[in-house]
């Protein structure tokens, strides 16, 4: 009987990556063996695509921040993108900054190519790269739209409790989810997911939904493997993610992803 999935999708951090942030030989030589298109389905925002890029022979497509934009690196082109507005920007800050005082918030603009947070939030290293910097005003942050706006809080520490806290402070006026073992909470606009950007994409290459296979680990993946024909949680997945994937694999630091499609396609 022929192998039912014409496509592969699959998470990035957690999930195709081992823990040192590195792609297997072993992932790579899968990769390279799969008789179907594979793309990254990430919360990562486009300037980080690098980071993985670097260690492939080609490219893949990806579906970046979560869903709201959709890249081809074959032309260094933004096919799709489904940023919040600045009106809604205004709106879900306003609400979040009068639910939470202590809230710091962030936002992925220009389509995740630039980064600008408020004085209070804590930087990791980004690079040191031009495109990354403090804003002088809170109101700088909703002065564009944005792929992705982020929320941290210093007295909200557990990540499920204060996605619970932002998720019900914006009910239907936004998308919220979280990936991080921090207490960092992901804002997109309404109705924007991974699954919705992976749909899209699909859609445009006359694929549907039951010929996907999809893999992830955490609650941001959860939409995309709800709409897969197939979803396999890693070994390492957060409960959530466990709970409702088809299947549960092996880790990421085992190469659970290769190891799966290698069963799968018998490469």
């Amino acid at each position: 009987m022929p192998n039912p999935f014409r496509l592969v999708a699959s998470d990035i951090d957690g999930t195709l990556i081992r823990g040192d942030g590195k792609l297997s030989r072993r992932t790579l030589d899968v990769i390279d063996a799969l008789p179907v298109p594979m793309v990254l389905v990430t919360g990562r925002p486009l300037r980080w695509l690098h980071q993985i890029y670097d260690q492939m022979p080609q490219p893949l497509p990806a579906v970046c921040a979560n869903g709201a934009v959709v890249y081809d690196p074959d032309t260094d082109e933004v096919v799709r993108a489904d940023p919040l507005s600045v009106d809604l920007l205004l709106d879900v800050s306003k609400q979040l900054r009068e639910a939470i005082p202590d809230i710091a918030l962030a936002v992925e603009v220009e389509d995740g190519r630039s980064f600008r947070y408020e004085e209070a939030w804590p930087l990791r290293f980004d690079g040191g790269h031009h495109t990354v910097r403090v804003v002088s005003t809170p109101d700088e942050l909703s002065s564009v739209p944005a792929a992705k706006l982020l929320a941290r809080s210093a007295s909200h520490q557990h990540p499920d409790d204060f996605y619970e806290l932002v998720s019900r402070t914006l009910g239907t006026l936004a998308e919220a989810t979280h990936s991080s073992s921090s207490a960092l909470v992901e804002i997109s606009a309404a109705g924007v997911t991974k699954a919705a950007g992976l749909a899209w994409l699909c859609e445009r290459e006359g694929i549907t939904a039951d010929q996907v296979i999809a893999f992830g680990d955490m609650p941001n993946d959860i939409p995309m493997l709800t709409w897969a024909g197939r979803s396999v949680a890693m070994g390492n997945a957060h409960p959530a993610v466990r709970e409702v994937a088809d299947e549960v694999g092996r880790t990421n630091d085992e190469d659970g992803v290769a190891l799966y499609l290698r069963e799968l396609y018998d490469l």
